[in-house]
């Protein structure tokens, strides 16, 4: 009954599409350390209504992370997730009073600005990549995330920023991504937001992308460390384009 309801909603066609890129996103993210979540998310908003676009992503996108960090819990720096869950935790609650349609352009270009200085700028002083300043990354990008769910390079450039290894950097990535979803999902449910009538299309994808990640772990092993630095920073830097790119043409309109 639930198959049925679903596809009045989406095409077959749209269901299998959707599914595919699950996985090769979700390898694109295992294998390259971020990226593969904003991909998804420009594919999802072509074919889905707008509304849907955020909430239906944040489970997708938890069932990718949850599952790559749970692959690499090893690497994991149980640390800074510890410093990061605080902040989250108190940008998703009050993200949740002023659960509206902000203005996506300047918040687009800000993520993008921040995103190139941290890929390419000076390191940032180390009481920034400490306990308040990892808090404060939590809170700020788990409140944006609501919003514009386009966080994840920005929280990939943070993490970047404190670990050089590229395992520990994937892991512990993932990690932080896992409780943004976790509490962005939670923000949708108490809001009303009707996942349950679209459960087979996102377990599917899910399973895709548990595949993907599953192959994307094993190119990041074969990956040189030198390597994997260089198309990590050029994978945020062609995100934080598009998300100028995205503000431009919001601003123009």
């Amino acid at each position: 009954m639930i198959l049925v309801s679903l596809f009045e909603q989406v095409s077959v066609h749209v269901f299998l599409l959707l599914v595919v890129v699950s996985g090769l996103t979700s390898f694109f993210t295992a294998s390259f350390g971020a990226g593969g979540g904003v991909m998804l998310l420009g594919i999802m908003a072509q074919v889905l209504p707008p509304q849907l676009i955020i909430p239906l992503h944040g489970v997708v996108q938890l069932g990718s992370n949850a599952g790559r960090a749970a692959m690499s819990w090893r690497h994991i720096d149980w640390k800074l997730i510890a410093t990061f869950l605080p902040g989250a935790l108190l940008g998703a609650f009050i993200g949740s009073f002023v659960l509206v349609s902000l203005p996506p352009a300047i918040m687009y270009l800000t993520i993008a600005l921040f995103i190139l200085y941290l890929c390419w700028g000076p390191k940032l002083p180390k009481v920034v990549l400490g306990p308040w300043g990892t808090a404060m990354a939590g809170g700020v990008t788990t409140f944006i995330t609501l919003f514009a769910g386009a966080t994840g390079p920005l929280v990939a450039a943070f993490i970047k920023q404190i670990h050089a290894d590229r395992f520990r950097t994937v892991a512990t990535f993932a990690t932080a991504m896992s409780l943004q979803h976790v509490l962005k999902i939670a923000v949708f449910e108490a809001a009303g937001f009707p996942l349950l009538a679209w459960l087979p299309l996102l377990a599917c994808m899910i399973v895709s992308g548990a595949i993907g990640t599953w192959v994307g772990l094993r190119v990041l092993k074969r990956m040189p460390e030198r390597y994997f630095h260089r198309v990590f920073n050029m994978i945020l830097t062609l995100m934080a384009f598009r998300l100028i790119w995205q503000s431009m043409t919001l601003l123009t309109l």
